[in-house]
């Protein structure tokens, strides 16, 4: 897909996009998906009770997602330089609500402060300021991110690539993991909000990675089922975003 008009084409999601015009967009890149089976009686405990869990053959699953973001502008603006690229790793799990698919994010670590304030703001999103590194050293992703200030929430690894890129088979593992076109949050009354997002299909590949240090999910109160994650790696995404509405509503 190369024209503009089958880059948005929005025909593979599962129910339409918001009446409402998008207000974001942003290209994300070189991202690892590093996921952690989890019981579903522990997650249970971790989300709100207003978002009902999304499994997998019985299992929750946490993801832990380092990757970094260019192109980033609001709808209407120029991009606007130090504020349109920075590095980001989300931790994560899957919820639905009325049947909708989506994301919910414990944690979203950032290294622009600027993005970091906004997206608490417009999103009420629980984004970090963190000090974050991201270099390309031969075929290896090295990524470095330590939280600022609070808990020592830090991450070290190094990720690569190692198959031909695919997409998801429908049913799969892959599938059920990846393609979510929205997340979840909540306002501060505790209702359920959902983000549209719209990209195309994630084209993915097997990945293999060294993670040295990742205290993000134990500094969290996040206990999974084993220290070797199921790892995935996809090079680039252009998304566009919605404004926040009520799940329970819309």
């Amino acid at each position: 897909m190369n024209s503009k008009k089958d880059k948005w084409d929005a025909s593979h999601r599962s129910w339409p996009l918001p009446k409402l015009p998008w207000t974001m967009t942003q290209t994300w890149n070189d991202l690892l998906f590093a996921h952690y089976s989890i019981d579903i009686n522990v997650l249970r405990q971790l989300v709100p009770n207003g978002l009902a869990l999304d499994t997998f053959n019985g299992k929750g699953w946490i993801g832990v997602v380092p990757f970094h973001m260019t192109n980033i502008r609001l709808r209407g603006t120029p991009r606007v330089p130090g504020t349109d690229s920075f590095a980001e790793l989300n931790v994560r799990t899957y919820v639905t609500v009325n049947g909708k698919p989506g994301v919910f994010f414990f944690s979203l670590d950032a290294e622009n402060l600027l993005a970091v304030k906004v997206a608490q703001t417009i999103y009420h999103l629980p984004y970090m300021h963190a000090d974050m590194k991201v270099e390309k050293r031969d075929s290896f992703i090295e990524y470095t991110s330590k939280r600022r200030h609070g808990v020592n929430a830090r991450f070290e690894c190094s990720y690569r690539p190692i198959s031909d890129s695919f997409y998801a088979k429908e049913g799969s593992f892959e599938e059920w993991l990846t393609e979510r076109y929205c997340l979840y949050t909540l306002s501060k009354k505790g209702e359920p909000l959902r983000c549209d997002i719209l990209h195309e299909r994630w084209l993915l590949q097997q990945a293999e990675a060294d993670i040295r240090l990742n205290t993000m999910l134990s500094e969290q109160g996040i206990q999974v089922e084993g220290d070797e994650p199921v790892l995935h790696y996809s090079r680039s995404m252009e998304v566009r975003m919605w404004p926040l509405v009520s799940a329970l509503n819309n």
